[in-house]
């Protein structure tokens, strides 16, 4: 669970992306004092160090879209393939069970 701390950096860092201003220790620290906050000051510069505009913009963006595991795939190589093998093995193991449940020679009304 995170800490105090580590809530008041990572509102302070949507306040200051929203407003378009630098995501800067200073700035994050101007946003917990005037809430009434205090936190130890590491927080706010490993925070600032860590998070730019660009990145906090791109995870709000893209929250669920599946943009992180199909930009994953190429990465990996061969693996898209193998994927969709996958996937035609499974529909073709779907088609294939109605079909066994009439070869044993009793259906549903029988």
């Amino acid at each position: 669970m995170a800490s105090n701390s580590e809530l008041a950096c990572v509102y302070a860092a949507l306040i200051l992306q929203d407003e378009g201003l630098e995501i800067s220790a200073t700035n994050m620290n101007k946003i917990i004092k005037a809430a009434g906050l205090e936190v130890e000051p590491i927080w706010p510069t490993l925070f600032a160090k860590n998070i730019s505009a660009d990145t906090i913009d791109s995870l709000l963006t893209n929250v669920g879209s599946g943009a992180a595991v199909a930009s994953a795939g190429p990465a990996a190589g061969g693996a898209a393939p193998a994927a969709a093998a996958e996937e035609k093995k499974e529909e073709k193991k779907e088609e294939s069970e109605p079909e066994s449940d009439d070869d044993m020679g009793f259906g549903l009304f029988d």
